[in-house]
């Protein structure tokens, strides 16, 4: 027989849960303030605890924070008064299960119960995965994979760590580019230098010159004072260059030069400087094709691809989920200070089963979001929302949609994504990879609206 405390001073309300619970074949404790309700969770250890906030003593959000200090897994159910939303709102933060308004409603109460019991007997039945045995796993930049095609990525990353060859990356959107060029330099003799990244698709062209050679006083776009650039303030270390392919036909030609010759000109300057930092470069476009289409220089091509690293799609290795949820769940953790230790049943079947176009950076934010709608220290199935368009068969272009514009292709593109996430454009702008600005300006001028 499951046992359930309830903490209240109102006799009535307190006889009439009791009463409630009883019938429904429940052992029944009771305390009248917060300080003997404490106590008693010591000494009979319940399986679950209704709360009121109006207590003599210490109230009823003091006695949910001490709860959880003594058993964080043990659920809390919260009683408020009619309409209370701020305590409703601070009960939620302080980690109860679930609040119920006075008066209380039998139906209600007894639903709730039962949730709370079965979720609190879901946690009791699985093992945490933020156990020391996992704990390894987090490290500020970590790659997280044991497919064949990761484990040569993590040799690669050994071979070319402590030599200063520029090194080129391939991969979709969110695949975790970034991270293997961080990786590359704090695993070698860069590790105490400088990483320089600069996105070349979020800065705008006329500024693009600047913000990677260098300014002097009186260029034309008239900066006060010197002003260096990415490639000097690269210094020994690495210049990351994220989305090369966004480089307009002019800036290639002058990074050809710089690659040629291992030396720049600030813009406005006559001044050679040495380039002394490490370059890669990443793009999640095929530059081959690019080169076929006169978008990109071959020459350039050449050069950049010295030594190429391609970086699977999720979909490609889900056998790497399960591994990647622990990950997560640990970083995420830490990070949001959060106790979500443990993962549902089902979950990790229903992740394998999605084709994560967003790939690892949309699994973090899937993760993330059923971490914030937790009741319980369990990622639950429940709480996993996956993107409608998943699974579903693509449709054939037609002879229309294969002779659209750029633009056309671009709003579509944009569309897609806004709708993926729900319109929510600080995420839409981290998958495009462009600000969130620029994105307002897209919206605008392609007149996008939700749907």
């Amino acid at each position: 027989m499951e046992k359930i405390l309830i903490i209240d001073d109102d006799k009535l309300s307190l006889k009439l849960i009791r009463e409630i619970l009883e019938r429904s074949g429940y052992q029944i404790s009771q305390a009248e303030d917060g300080e003997s309700g404490l106590k008693m969770i010591r000494s009979i250890r319940p399986s679950l605890v209704i709360t009121d906030f109006q207590l003599p003593g210490i109230d009823g959000l003091e006695v949910l924070t001490e709860i959880h200090k003594l058993n964080s897994a043990l659920p809390v159910i919260f009683l408020t008064g009619h309409g209370d939303v701020p305590l409703t709102i601070k009960s939620i933060q302080r980690g109860a299960f679930d609040f119920l308004e006075k008066p209380i409603d039998p139906s209600q109460l007894r639903n709730t119960v039962q949730k709370a019991l079965v979720s609190a007997k879901v946690s009791r039945g699985l093992s945490e995965v933020s156990s020391e045995a996992h704990e390894g796993l987090f490290e500020q930049y970590t790659l997280v994979g044991k497919t064949a095609q990761m484990k040569e990525i993590y040799k690669s990353i050994g071979r070319i760590s402590h030599s200063k060859i520029n090194v080129f990356i391939e991969g979709e959107i969110g695949t975790g580019k970034e991270l293997v060029a961080k990786l590359i330099h704090y695993s070698g003799t860069s590790a105490n230098h400088p990483f320089i990244r600069i996105n070349c698709q979020s800065v705008p062209e006329s500024l693009l010159e600047g913000e990677l050679f260098g300014e002097n006083r009186g260029a034309y776009t008239n900066p006060a004072q010197d002003k260096k650039g990415k490639f000097e303030l690269g210094g020994e270390g690495t210049v990351f260059l994220d989305e090369i392919s966004a480089l307009s036909l002019n800036l290639q030609a002058k990074l050809l030069r710089v690659l040629q010759k291992m030396e720049f000109e600030r813009v406005g300057g006559e001044e050679v400087l040495p380039l002394r930092a490490r370059l890669i470069c990443a793009s999640n476009k095929d530059l081959e094709t690019l080169v076929q289409n006169g978008e990109f220089r071959e020459d350039l091509f050449h050069r950049l691809k010295v030594f190429t690293l391609k970086i699977p799609p999720l979909r490609d290795r889900k056998e790497d989920i399960r591994d990647l949820v622990i990950h997560l769940l640990v970083k995420l953790n830490k990070t949001f200070d959060s106790n979500v230790v443990k993962i549902g049943a089902g979950v990790i079947d229903l992740l394998s089963s999605h084709d994560w176009p967003g790939n690892v950076r949309e699994l973090e934010n899937t993760i993330l979001k059923a971490m914030v709608l937790s009741t319980n220290d369990v990622l639950e199935l429940d709480n996993i929302t996956l993107s409608q368009n998943q699974n579903l068969p693509s449709k054939k272009p037609t002879q229309e949609s294969r002779y659209r514009s750029i633009a056309d292709l671009e709003r579509y593109h944009i569309k897609q994504i806004l709708e993926q996430v729900r319109w929510n454009k600080l995420e839409a702008s981290r998958i495009l990879e462009i600000t969130r600005p620029t994105l307002n300006a897209k919206i605008e001028k392609y007149h996008i609206h939700r749907d």
